[in-house]
């Protein structure tokens, strides 16, 4: 078996409001990187919170894998957590683990679920979704 086809990665994918997040999982050292930086070193700390939660549950599993994760859309939140999304999944598949799997959903269940809240959009008549303007008569 040669090395390219040994580091062929898997795809998966994860989404939160209109955050696209890929990960590509394939055997390594434990390297995690979030549109090209090391996942470690994100500024945010709720930000970088997140994105780690699903390797800390992981465990040793962490240790045998690198992940590439490049994310789109949406906001820096957004972004967090469809990468932590996206990096449960490929860890779950990749691992083949129930007892991860379960860890995982303990957690968070939307870490593999998904959260299919969307904002919803503005309609006439006032400044929001929601909200009208008031009526000064009666």
């Amino acid at each position: 078996m040669s090395t390219a086809t040994a580091r062929k990665p898997r795809l998966f994918s994860g989404s939160r409001k209109t955050a696209r997040a890929t990960a590509a999982i394939c055997p390594g050292v434990g390297r995690v990187r979030l549109n090209g930086f090391l996942a470690e070193a994100l500024p945010n700390e709720l930000q970088r919170e997140i994105v780690l939660a699903p390797l800390r549950l992981a465990g040793d599993y962490r240790f045998k894998v690198d992940i590439d994760v490049s994310c789109k859309g949406g906001g820096q939140m957004g972004q967090a957590y469809a990468s932590a999304m996206a990096i449960s999944r490929a860890l779950v598949s990749y691992t083949k683990s129930s007892d991860l799997k379960k860890r995982i959903m303990d957690y968070d269940e939307h870490m593999l679920t998904g959260d299919p809240r969307q904002a919803e959009p503005k309609k006439f008549g006032g400044p929001g979704a929601r909200r009208r303007r008031q009526k000064s008569y009666r």
